[in-house]
């Protein structure tokens, strides 16, 4: 199976030029990139389809070369946006690259060879050009009426014509321009005969074959390939969570939130999810699928494409650790394996309220739960009583019983308690 074909059954094939497929099975290494904003310093689950289009391409045997869009960040791409986005300085630009190579050497072969993977800064060779030699040997090659036939120019032009907002900058009118050079500097330094991207690229990626073929007098052939864009089921765009983004930066979302957002997959978007973001077979999700199909409410694949996700972009103890955590909220786990940051993570949807721990050596577990959390419990002592005589009631993961005191069950981490009422929970802090 070439790459065309393993993209095609994956759902992540979009389109591409005349001439691509063959020019990918020469049986000769191709060097593909594609760029990467670094306006956050993570890359988000967005970015992560891809970063699957250069494994793929690494995996066909071809060379995948990350472009970090240091000077074009600078700037912002008007593709898919409405309005021109804030600018950012270049210390915060590099520390932001600094954490987007750390995060693709999960999943790309650095090794030195004919298919090993590149990261490399378009700062390091715009810097060097100046406005007017830009002009002169670049700007020539392209007329404004190649350029403004752009769909992604068109479609905010006349988006605000209609809405009366500020008209496109020619700041990032110009984008497209400064994209479609770094193809020819990568044509002409890596050998670059390829770049692949997202489908709402198509416009700024044919710029630059374009380029290509003009700045070389026809001489030179590049070419495109497009991934398809991930939505859901039905037709929202995919990577955000009640919280907001999912980033790939285990300080920005933990690894348990970063499980939690996969294994939360509806059913009907699962089979597209794990084609796309993992590296299981044909044969391996089928399988999967059939499985799922008989018992859906195990979320079969949706177990496998968290677990495979969370370990790629993680780690296998972070899978591990997230897969107890999970355990400790629906199996019924031991709360004291949980450190405090996923302790919290775990409990972060359920009520928090904080209780003065002087105070409760002289309080009862009932007077716990009702008076002294100011009834976000039980609303009485009382309607306590009743529940607890039910056996409803439990404090970290013990029952509690009518004469018991606040004390009896030791504190997780010396400063919280988890109490269940009924399937409801909610988190005590002791300060």
């Amino acid at each position: 199976m070439n790459l065309i074909d393993e993209l095609r059954w994956r759902g992540m094939f979009h389109d591409m030029m005349p001439g691509t497929e063959e020019h990918l099975s020469t049986g000769q290494p191709v060097t593909g990139y594609i760029g990467f904003d670094p306006t956050a310093p993570s890359l988000h689950i967005g970015n992560l389809a891809t970063i699957m289009l250069l494994v793929h391409l690494q995996r066909a045997g071809h060379r995948p070369v990350a472009l970090v869009g240091g000077a074009t960040g600078m700037i912002g791409d008007p593709s898919g946006k409405s309005a021109e986005r804030n600018l950012l300085d270049e210390t915060t630009l590099r520390a932001n690259q600094a954490g987007i190579r750390a995060q693709l050497e999960k999943f790309l072969d650095f090794s030195e060879g004919p298919t090993g993977a590149r990261v490399v800064n378009n700062y390091d060779w715009f810097k060097e050009i100046g406005f007017l030699q830009f002009l002169r040997d670049v700007g020539k090659h392209l007329t404004v009426n190649y350029m403004m036939a752009k769909d992604s120019v068109k479609r905010r032009i006349s988006g605000n014509e209609e809405s009366g907002a500020d008209g496109l900058s020619y700041t990032e009118f110009s984008y497209q321009l400064l994209q479609g050079y770094d193809f020819f500097h990568l044509y002409e330094t890596l050998g670059t005969t390829l770049q692949m991207g997202a489908s709402d690229q198509w416009g700024n990626i044919t710029t630059g074959t374009e380029l290509i073929r003009r700045m070389t007098n026809g001489d030179a052939k590049a070419y495109a390939l497009t991934g398809q864009l991930i939505t859901k089921a039905d037709g929202t765009k995919y990577g955000k969570s009640e919280t907001g983004t999912v980033w790939l930066d285990p300080t920005m979302t933990s690894p348990y939130q970063f499980y939690q957002f996969f294994l939360n997959s509806a059913d009907a978007d699962a089979p597209r999810l794990i084609r796309v973001f993992t590296l299981l077979s044909q044969e391996e999700i089928e399988a999967l699928e059939a499985e799922h199909a008989q018992a859906p409410h195990l979320r079969t694949l949706q177990k496998a494409l968290a677990k495979a996700v969370t370990v790629r972009v993680h780690s296998e103890a972070a899978y591990e650790a997230a897969l107890a955590a999970s355990q400790v909220l629906f199996g019924g786990g031991d709360l004291a394996t949980l450190d405090e940051a996923t302790l919290l993570d775990v409990f972060a949807g359920v009520p928090h309220v904080e209780v003065n721990r002087t105070d409760l050596a002289d309080l009862d577990a009932l007077t716990l739960l009702s008076t002294a959390t100011n009834g976000a419990i039980f609303a009485s002592k009382g309607e306590a009583r009743k529940m607890v005589q039910n056996n409803g009631v439990k404090i970290n993961r013990q029952k509690v019983a009518l004469d018991q005191s606040a004390t009896a069950v030791p504190a997780l981490l010396d400063k919280y308690l988890v109490a269940q009422k009924g399937k409801s929970y909610f988190l005590i802090k002791l300060v």
